[in-house]
């Protein structure tokens, strides 16, 4: 091997040119939970469907009824899809309409949900924390004295 590179040399692949894959050496599935984003509240509102999603929900009961045997979500996605597709806008205006009703009471209560945030926490809701701290605190004496005993 006069002047040439050895195998191994040949092999490794040059720092500068790596390319950089997500996730790196880490293993798959594991990641690190996002800085600063808070925990969802369970008394948000949902947002509310869009209108082809209204659609799904009647075709979905359509669907289901003449194929009783299938029971694979995709299809039923998929035929919706497809037939969602087909419609006019005449044929969707009706979902439409529904959709926009809905985006208007999501409105209605963002606007009540936020104004309650602004107002803080009421007394029970801080009477509901404080004895899940308690629990909490109990919790962590119990496995202390499990300890104490091996």
């Amino acid at each position: 091997m006069k002047g040439g590179k050895s195998k191994t040399e040949s092999k490794r692949a040059d720092p500068k040119l790596a390319v950089n894959k997500k996730g790196g050496a880490t293993t798959k599935g594991a990641r690190k939970p996002a800085k600063g984003k808070a925990a969802k509240d369970p008394n948000k509102p949902k947002r509310p469907p869009s209108a082809f999603f209204v659609f799904m929900e009647e075709f979905r009961k359509q669907f289901n009824k003449e194929n009783p045997d299938n029971k694979a979500v995709s299809a039923v996605g998929k035929a919706a899809g497809a037939k969602w597709k087909t419609l006019s806008e005449a044929d969707k205006a009706p979902y439409v309409a529904k959709a926009e009703k809905r985006k208007q009471e999501y409105a209605k209560s963002m606007k009540a949900y936020t104004k309650k945030q602004e107002e803080g926490p009421t007394a029970t809701e801080e009477e509901s924390e404080k004895s899940l701290s308690e629990v909490e605190d109990d919790d962590e004496d119990d496995d202390d004295e499990d300890d104490d005993d091996e």
